[in-house]
């Protein structure tokens, strides 16, 4: 093969000595428009499966690279004047110009011609005279923006500012400096990467960065190489007790907002993207240099296996994408953690760390115990004694209140539609389902949304609470529950709105009935989406009568037995379509402004406040964000919790979407939980209100990472419960959890330990005359190179 290579960088060059090794017969030329010796940049952090990877493709590398690392295991993290260590971790990290002068020697002594401080020729050259073209050319790929109909880039810049430096202080582990300044919230980034230095990276929030006058250099430009020297001022004097009198370095230091970069194709003909131009991660989760180099060993197998470019492509794109999109969604978490690490700033300084610990969601509770039991055991007994309790037990099982309403743990059942009653009416189906549910050890069960009318309905098989009947009927479920397990039970009201009079999911989700349909009323007259029914603009005198009937709900909940009751403001139904001004288009008092938009769901909710008992929770749900353009976002969700918190809920259960039909969800395990941490930890933690987190949650890891970190008060867990209706008391036998928070009904109890399944669970006999010894892993691991520490005696060194 004939090959173009743009871009001189680690993921290029390492690409290139790799092709040579497959085959000497390749051309490999490479384009860098710097010299050789320009590299921007202090350590670069590596994994051990991409060092193993890397030791598997080039040996050669592999071995230089392994002794120039600095290794730790240790995470140190400095918050609130006190630093809490967590081992176990593992890393591996060297210089960047070591590693790319060793690429730069390898790949030259392989062959490959290396052009430095040399423009590439036009890509449409390129692409004619070579076989490929691999454009390693960075974020701002001039490559990537000839072709965006084929690559279809989304550069995402986010709001946080962070400046790349070093120091020569070597630090003995990772660093997290978390400090609150007049400006508010500033952390450090901090590791070491070889026996002379540390990278030392500063970021904070743009507000922050503003606030101390950062921006004094903003509309200057730097010329290449060139660092802010005021700024680095700056930072060393506010950072002057991390940094213990050592030096701050510079190399190319200047202000810069992360971009994220994706691209929906990384192929283009015969181009391929590779690196950050293709994509990139923030660096809270890894380095671009090692997710280049993946790439380019992906790449190169790629090639080799297969007898085309086009097929090579098209594999290395099918193989490489999943990885990289899961270490996007990882990095998404992290970096959008970072930008709202203010709120955490009255965090206990344990949970803190738990709570930074486990932001990408990548590293839970259980794995955090299987690297450090000793710190695992620590948070488990600060979320006991934050929470008042003198037991020490798992999160999801400590005890928690509702306002008056006592839990016995922090497991819910999130209601569900079940499609199933006749004339709303809630049957055996219902008992048993909610029954099974509470006997299987949640300690708050939750009915379906249970509609205020017969025209409030979303089907004809949802149950409402607007006769009698359906009230004696909820009250036969809510005693069973009482009787027969320590749950309590909690009722969702709410009106369909424009989503009503459609069929059973299972005969097509949000279709229209074709028969049998009633007027659907909205607060404008939009419908929800293609194909769907057009509703009526609800009249001021029609509104009355909506309040009226969720009023005449909540007393039939409160007469039910019901412990809770909850307003269904969220996915789309009629309190929810009022807050959206995708579905709230009026030009009267109720629309318009957020303010206007919230008038007439705060209406309805003091209306029910004031029908429904003052000893009995009330809760609200809301979807947080519409996940479409234009419309709430969770800066709005913000605003309508603090105007539900102030008209009386106890509680505030966190979905979102469903708004729309033509909505873009990003999907992913527990992909709605920021958003429940967000209103948590800035707005009702501190009013005493419970924060429910939910959607897709289904481990008890999950559930326990969840509350350990502070991002949720209680979890609610649906399709969960469908699969397992004793899931909550599998999670304690699992856990090997004894107590109050999951008794087994008697009947149960002799399940409560799994039964043998299969040979392999039987017990073996010994056969073996001597114990093998255990293996002493190290837990904490400290990169302590044979150097001075003292700032002093390097100087005299020097």
């Amino acid at each position: 093969m004939k090959i173009a290579v743009i871009g001189g960088g680690p993921g290029g060059l390492y690409f290139g000595a790799l092709m040579k090794q497959l085959d000497a017969a390749h051309e490999v030329t490479v384009w860098e428009r710097n010299a050789a010796s320009d590299t921007f940049g202090f350590g670069v952090v590596f994994s051990d499966e991409t060092l193993g990877g890397i030791g598997n493709a080039d040996p050669v590398i592999a071995e230089y690279m392994s002794r120039r690392f600095a290794r730790w295991s240790d995470i140190d993290i400095h918050f609130r004047g006190a630093m809490h260590t967590v081992g176990g971790q593992g890393f591996a990290a060297m210089s960047r110009k070591e590693l790319l002068e060793l690429l730069q020697r390898r790949s030259i002594e392989l062959g490959v011609d290396v052009r430095f401080s040399t423009v590439a020729p036009p890509v449409e050259e390129l692409m004619a005279q070579y076989d490929l073209v691999l454009a390693a050319d960075g974020l701002n790929s001039s490559v990537r923006a000839k072709f965006p109909e084929s690559f279809k880039p989304s550069l995402d810049p986010r709001a946080s500012k962070y400046m790349w430096l070093g120091t020569d202080q070597v630090f003995e582990a990772f660093k997290f400096f978390v400090k609150e300044t007049d400006a508010g919230t500033m952390q450090i980034h901090g590791y070491p990467y070889s026996d002379e230095g540390s990278t030392f990276i500063v970021e904070m929030h743009e507000d922050v960065w503003r606030a101390a006058g950062f921006d004094e250099s903003e509309n200057e430009v730097f010329p290449p190489g060139v660092s802010d020297m005021k700024s680095v001022a700056k930072v060393k004097e506010i950072f002057a007790d991390e940094l213990a009198g050592f030096d701050v370095l510079t190399n190319n230091s200047k202000w810069i907002n992360f971009t994220t970069v994706r691209n929906q194709h990384w192929r283009h003909e015969n181009i391929v993207l590779l690196g950050d131009a293709a994509h990139t991660a923030h660096f809270s989760i890894g380095s671009g240099t090692k997710l280049a180099m993946e790439d380019s060993l992906a790449l190169a197998a790629c090639l080799h296996e297969h007898n085309s470019v086009e097929a090579a492509l098209e594999a290395y794109e099918t193989e490489r994408r999943p990885v990289v999109e899961s270490t996007q969604r990882a990095a998404q978490a992290s970096l959008e953690w970072f930008e709202n690490i203010g709120q955490y700033k009255d965090q206990d300084p344990v949970q803190f760390c738990f709570n930074l610990l486990t932001r990408s969601r990548r590293i839970t509770y259980d794995n955090l115990k299987l690297r450090d039991t000793e710190f695992a055991t620590k948070v488990d007994e600060d979320f006991a004694r934050l929470n008042g309790s003198d037991v020490v037990a798992p999160a999801m099982f400590q005890p928690h209140k509702i306002g008056e309403l006592e839990l016995v743990n922090r497991v819910v059942v999130s209601p569900m539609d079940m499609y199933s009653a006749v004339d709303g009416v809630p049957g055996d189906f219902h008992l048993v389902h909610l029954g099974s549910k509470a006997m299987g050890g949640a300690g708050l069960v939750m009915t379906e949304m249970v509609c205020v009318s017969d025209i409030g309905r979303i089907t004809p098989g949802c149950t409402g609470l607007y006769t009698d009947e359906q009230g004696a009927a909820w009250k036969r479920i809510t005693q069973y529950v009482h009787g027969n397990s320590q749950a309590k039970i909690g009722a969702q009201i709410g009106h369909s709105g424009r989503k009503g009079s459609t069929k059973l999911m299972w005969e097509g989700l949000d279709e229209p009935l074709e028969e049998g349909n009633w007027e659907v009323l909205a607060p404008s007259a939009l419908p929800y989406g293609e194909g769907c029914h057009v509703p009526v603009e609800i009249t001021r005198a029609q509104m009355d009568e909506v309040r009226e009937q969720f009023v005449a709900a909540a007393k039939r909940a409160d007469e039910a037995g019901f412990d809770l009751l909850e307003v269904h403001a969220a996915h789309g139904y009629l309190l929810s379509s009022f807050l959206s001004p995708l579905s709230n288009q009026r030009t009267d008092e109720y629309g318009g402004s957020l303010e206007n938009r919230l008038r007439y769901p705060l209406e309805v909710l003091d209306a029910v406040r004031a029908a429904w008992p003052a000893h009995k929770p009330l809760g609200a749900r809301i979807s947080a964000t519409d996940w479409a353009e234009g419309g709430n976002t969770e800066d709005d969700a913000l605003e309508i919790a603090k105007a539900f918190i102030a008209h009386g809920i106890d509680s505030i259960d966190v979905s979102s979407g469903q708004i729309v039909r033509n909505e873009r969800p990003a999907f992913g395990r527990s992909y709605q939980t920021p958003f429940a941490d967000k209103i948590r930890n800035q707005v009702a933690a501190a009013a005493g209100v419970t924060v429910i987190a939910v959607g897709a949650i289904s481990s008890y890891d999950d559930v326990n990472s969840i509350l350990l970190a502070g991002r949720a008060d209680l979890v609610a867990l649906g399709r969960t419960h469908l699969y397992n209706p004793q899931w909550t008391l599998q999670a304690a036998a699992e856990q090997e959890y004894v107590g109050a928070g999951a008794t087994w009904p008697l009947p149960f109890k002799a399940g409560r330990r799994k039964p043998p399944s299969a040979r392999t669970d039987a017990v073996r006999p010994r056969l073996s005359l001597l114990q093998e010894a255990e293996v002493d892993e190290q837990v904490h691991l400290r990169w302590t190179p044979a150097r001075d520490q003292e700032p002093e005696a390097i100087a005299s060194n020097a």
